[in-house]
């Protein structure tokens, strides 16, 4: 019995595969971003679309596979640790500064300024391991972006 244990122990990989694809993970957080005030508008909708093709390089029909699961898991969501956890661990710092400025594009992508998507990126920022300083520059960034289309 101990023998077969020891086997099926040894068998398991050493690396932790996340339980969620990151792709998805990271488009949950983009598509809570956009429902943090409450309307998920078409433009903040085709904005994840734009940032899922330049971003993960996927086809469009990978891009609304992979909004449409964000899509559900955002709207089941009671925390967003479980995305988190799963980027932080699957995403290097630079892509996950990358991801903020994504966020802070999907929060702007109706034009408005709101304080509850601004209220969002700033709870998840330090849950990607991202510092003040760069969520701030991610901002800024992301405001020249939306200013120069």
């Amino acid at each position: 019995m101990f023998d077969k244990l020891k086997q099926m122990l040894a068998s398991t990989p050493a690396v932790p595969r996340p339980e969620l694809d990151p792709h998805v993970a990271a488009t949950t957080l983009l598509v809570e971003a956009a429902l943090a005030d409450g309307i998920y508008a078409d433009c903040e909708q085709d904005q994840i679309r734009e940032i899922l093709a330049a971003a993960f390089q996927l086809d469009a029909q990978a891009v609304e596979r992979v909004l449409d699961q964000a899509e559900e898991l955002a709207e089941a969501a009671v925390d967003h640790h479980r995305f988190t956890k799963v980027v932080k661990s699957c995403l290097t710092e630079q892509d996950r500064v990358a991801l903020i400025e994504q966020l802070w594009m999907v929060s702007l992508a109706d034009g408005e300024k709101s304080p509850f998507e601004d209220a969002f990126v700033r709870r998840v920022a330090p849950l990607l391991g991202i510092d003040d300083r760069e969520r701030v520059f991610a901002r800024a960034r992301a405001e020249a972006r939306v200013r120069h289309r």
